[in-house]
């Protein structure tokens, strides 16, 4: 989130206070086999640690200054933090298991959606955990992203808003998908997504609820 320390419980209970609809999160597995919640596969930009997550137990990355004096969180504490529904985006494949496991032990499916720019993560996690909602996010793409989404069994596509055009969304309509987009954190991306009429999109800037209420 733009206004605190990213993917961090202070982050995540700044944007529950501010009434956003969902909170995404990102998701690896520490070398120990633990959910940890961090963007980039190095700790080296969001932390004072350097590294690969998958290098460091989760011992290690707890010792770590994720900003302001913030621990490096893993899942289930957001799971406790927060009460909103939360998007949880696995940046790394080999966590969709381990995710998987969370999700049917807590009874989650109402709650979580899955996401990943890695079709096979969430075909696998909906494979385990039947009745999980799931969304193909995706940077570089064409209208194929449409099929692949539906290949992937995915109810919704989370798009680069930079890349989306009139052809994605209408396409997508016409498969019964949901369209999301990403990043919207200016006026002009968000007059974009009211035009393309969007389900809803994902920003740093929580403010941005004012103008219009959509998902971040």
């Amino acid at each position: 989130m733009g206004v605190e320390p990213e993917n961090t419980l202070r982050s995540f209970t700044a944007a529950e206070r501010a009434g956003l609809d969902a909170i995404e999160l990102d998701l690896h597995l520490s070398k120990d086999g633990a959910l940890v919640v961090m963007h980039d596969e190095r700790v080296d930009r969001t932390t004072d640690g350097s590294g690969a997550i998958a290098e460091h137990t989760l011992a290690e990355l707890r010792s770590l200054d994720a900003g302001l004096g913030e621990r490096v969180p893993v899942f289930e504490e957001v799971l406790d933090a927060v009460r909103a529904p939360l998007q949880a985006e696995i940046k790394d494949v080999r966590a969709a298991r381990v995710l998987a496991e969370v999700l049917r032990e807590r009874d989650l499916t109402d709650r979580v959606e899955v996401i990943s720019f890695h079709a096979d993560a969430i075909t696998e996690v909906a494979r385990l955990v039947p009745g999980v909602r799931t969304a193909l996010v995706a940077e570089h793409y064409g209208p194929e992203v449409v099929e692949h989404a539906v290949g992937a069994g995915a109810a919704t596509v989370c798009l680069d808003i930079q890349r989306l055009t009139l052809e994605v969304v209408r396409r997508a309509r016409e498969a019964g998908l949901r369209v999301f987009s990403w990043v919207v954190n200016t006026p002009q991306d968000l007059r974009l997504a009211h035009a393309l009429e969007l389900d809803g999109v994902t920003t740093d800037r929580p403010e941005i609820k004012r103008a219009c209420r959509f998902t971040a």
